[in-house]
Parts: C-alpha cells; structure tokens; sequence
C-alpha cells in the first residue's frame, strides 16, 4: 500500500530508485572518527560528492526528466542553478540525448561552470543571484517542446534525492539523525519524506547559511519570508526567495534547522579534508559546520556531503583559517 508524507508518495521514491539504479552507484556511508570524538555520536559521512558531476544532483535531474520525458515531447531542457543543478540536468541531458541550456548568475563558482561545460551544455549567464538567473531561464522556456527543469518547484524531482534516505537506512538501520543542507529545500524534503516513512522517529535537521536564511526564517515563522540578499559562499544554499508549498512541506516534515557562518563552513571544509580526507564544498561541509556547532539528538548521527566542487580560492581561504 502507497503512503506519503508530506506531497512525496513512497512509491514514486521506489520508482526513482528503479529508474536510476542503471545511471548511479550507491554512495558509500562511512564512519567520521574525529567527528564522532569531537561531538560524542557516532557520525557517519553519506558522500553524495562521489556521483557523476561531484554532488547529489543527478539524482533529482535524471529522475525528473526521465518523467517529463513520458509525459510528452522535449526539444530542449532548461535549468537555471549557481552549478551543481545544471551540471546534473546537462549530464541527464546528455544521457537522453537532449540538448540542454542552463541559465547561471554573472560570476558563477568557476568549478562548477567547468563542469556543466564539460558535459556540452549551452551555458547563459544573466542575473546577480539564483533568482534573477531564474526569471531570464523562465521566460526562455515559454519555447515550443522546451521544458524548464527547476529544482526548487518540480513536483517529481525530491523523489530522486528521496533514495538517499533509503541507501542510509539500508547502510545504517539504527540511524537517527540526518543532517541535511537546505538551499532549495528538494533534498531535505525528499530525504525527510522517504526517511519518515521508513523510520518514523528519525530526526531530520537542515542546514542553513546565516547569509542567506530565508528558509530558515519561513521554517521558523510558518510563513514565507523572503530576503533581499543571499551573499554566501556556499552558492549551493543561496536562496532568497521561498516557496509556499516548500515552506509548508519543511514545516511538516524538518524537525530543527541551524544557521551556520561563513567562518564555520570553511572550518569545516578545511576539518573535512585535514580529519577525514574527504574534499567539500561549503553547502557540502555545511552539515558537519552544524553538528560542530551545536548538540544534536541521537547516537547515530549521519552527516550529508552533498558536493566537493569547492572553487581553488575557497579551499585556500578554507586552509587558512584559523583553527
């Protein structure tokens, strides 16, 4: 029998594990001995910078498309992202045969640029932020068989980071904690949907730049809260202007989210790679920023890694923190 929390019904979360187990390995979940020392839980890392274009991404792009490709005609497929989305719709893309076009903000993460290159993609770069970027993809896409791919409001994406939940419970049974790092919010809501259904006293926190805390003020408030800026340097969590489903969707299922400084999340980069030899970016080093920061419920603790395409500036500035 179906069942869903939240608007994620578990068995499109089955489905997506269907449609991407030829596409992607399962990542590996491994221990994090000078975390778990630091916080007294035993913490694992879920490294989802090992998939195809270094982030979780593809999960939600392949799957998403894959959907959009049953229900009618694609010409084109359009994203717009600060990186690791359109690395993952144009290596989907590229999978299907489709051409792809992503819309970034003017001076993206030089990294990830490189990457959504690499996999042929059209790049635009137009707007300051996220969202600027955002309007100039979405009036592009009025196109004939173009389809718009965007991660923070496609209502089959979250399905695809879902199965991260499933690959950690699978992995860890006695898991319960996730710790996950919210931008958009697709990958907390699919995660916390799919982990609730399978584990319904699992704890879900997200994680969220002090720079950029929109969702955390609309997760706090009940509400949309909008901000003028989001000026981070974790682009991967740069979002000013929520949602309302997505808002309602976190209130329902996110159990606490934390705020996290710049200077932490470059702590935690630099801590990630000195301690345990695994490389980060900022969004990607923001759950462990967070468990350092603050006690967090349970013994078994996991921590999401959700990408390692650090630009070379910030990995230097990161080894130069202070400790």
């Amino acid at each position: 029998m179906d069942s869903s929390v939240g608007h994620i019904s578990f068995s499109s979360v089955l489905k997506a594990r269907e449609v991407l187990r030829p596409y992607l390995p399962v990542t590996r979940l491994v221990k994090a001995p000078s975390l778990s020392r630091l916080s007294g839980s035993a913490v694992y890392l879920k490294l989802e910078s090992e998939l195809p274009t270094g982030s979780f991404k593809p999960r939600g792009a392949i799957y998403a498309l894959s959907v959009a490709m049953d229900r009618e005609k694609i010409r084109e497929v359009v994203a717009c992202s600060t990186g690791n989305h359109g690395a993952a719709v144009a290596f989907a893309a590229k999978l299907f045969n489709i051409p792809a076009r992503i819309f970034l903000p003017e001076n993206p993460n030089p990294a990830k640029r490189q990457n959504i290159a690499n996999l042929g993609a059209e790049i635009v770069e137009r707007g300051r932020d996220g969202s600027e970027a955002f309007e100039h993809a979405s009036e592009y896409a009025q196109r004939k068989d173009t389809f718009f791919l965007n991660d923070g409001t496609d209502p089959d994406l979250p399905a695809g980071p879902a199965t991260i939940a499933c690959e950690i419970l699978e992995q860890l049974p006695a898991a319960e904690t996730i710790i996950v790092p919210m931008g958009d919010t697709s990958l907390i809501r699919g995660i916390a949907a799919a982990a609730k259904h399978l584990s319904p006293r699992i704890k879900i926190i997200g994680v969220q730049a002090e720079q950029a805390p929109s969702y955390y003020l609309s997760w706090q408030q009940k509400r949309v809260v909008p901000t003028d800026t989001c000026n981070t340097i974790a682009d991967g969590l740069a979002t000013r202007s929520p949602q309302e489903h997505n808002v309602a969707e976190i209130v329902d299922l996110v159990d606490d989210v934390v705020l996290v400084s710049e200077e932490q999340m470059l702590s935690a980069v630099r801590d990630l790679l000195l301690e345990e030899h695994v490389v980060a970016e900022p969004a990607g080093a923001a759950a462990t920023a967070a468990l350092l920061k603050t006690p967090v419920p349970g013994k078994n603790v996991v921590l999401l890694m959700t990408g390692a395409n650090v630009a070379p500036v910030v990995l230097q500035a990161a080894l130069a923190a202070s400790k």
